[in-house]
């Protein structure tokens, strides 16, 4: 499998000088077939949802051996990492406050 390219890497930029852009209009779709009525009605959004709640992305540095620990915590409650941090943190900012 070959690795994609990152933009911000050197080899990435010199990939993308020499790729030729070509407008939309020149675009050949003929030979994509139109989606029926019920493969529209079937499809969703991927992404994150937009909400009002958007929460910031911030980067800190954690130890190998905590990191480790707080995965496997995360793994044997069957949820995310990043939302076991979460809740470890609100509950210890609220039992502070």
């Amino acid at each position: 499998m070959k690795k994609k390219l990152s933009g911000s890497s050197a080899q990435g930029r010199r990939v993308e000088k020499s790729v030729k852009h070509i407008p939309d209009s020149q675009i050949d779709f003929s030979d994509i077939p139109e989606a029926t009525d019920a493969e529209l009605k079937r499809m969703r959004r991927v992404g994150r949802p937009a909400s009002g709640m958007a929460k910031q992305l911030i980067a800190i540095r954690l130890s190998p051996k905590l990191l480790s620990q707080l995965r496997r915590m995360a793994a044997k409650q069957g949820k995310p990492y990043q939302s076991l941090i979460h809740e470890l943190l609100a509950k210890a900012a609220a039992k502070a406050a």
